[in-house]
């Protein structure tokens, strides 16, 4: 009986090490795709999201107008500078990759400029949307934080 049960113990623990070295090796290939939507109220969802190196974010616009994704160079860390891509209205979409680990940091050019900071600022009559009433919104901008790949530590 004892010789079985450490049969069994035995046949558990290369089971169980089998288990974690492959869920460490899936980790490490893993990626994957993040959504950032557009709803019709003219903001990111969500604001902020925490993805992995390797890792590709789409932005769906589910709104009835344009938008853009613009990267804000003086703050991205993580790739991609330069972005200055459309979203076509009602489901239109744009997919960056980022392989390697920092900040994307990004707006939405028909609702936000930057100002001598950086910092995205309702556009203002300079440019953007107007509502009827005169406002120019709450300026549209969102960030990317991209950590190291799985298992990278």
């Amino acid at each position: 009986m004892r010789k079985l049960l450490a049969v069994l113990l035995s046949a558990g623990l290369v089971v169980a090490i089998g288990l974690i070295v492959t869920m460490t090796a899936g980790a490490k290939d893993h990626k994957a795709n993040h959504v950032v939507n557009i709803p019709e109220s003219d903001r990111f969802i969500p604001f902020g999201d925490v993805i992995h190196a390797g890792d590709s974010v789409t932005w769906v616009n589910n709104d009835e107008d344009d938008h853009t994704v613009v990267s804000d160079d003086a703050f991205n860390t993580a790739g991609n500078q330069g972005v200055n891509d459309l979203i076509p209205a009602d489901g239109g979409t744009v997919t960056l990759k980022f392989n390697h680990p920092g900040q994307f940091v990004y707006y939405c050019r028909f609702h936000a400029k930057l100002d001598e900071f950086n910092q995205p600022v309702a556009p203002g009559p300079e440019g953007g949307i107007q509502d009827a009433s005169g406002n120019f919104g709450t300026p549209m901008s969102g960030v990317i934080t991209v950590l190291p790949k799985h298992g990278d530590g």
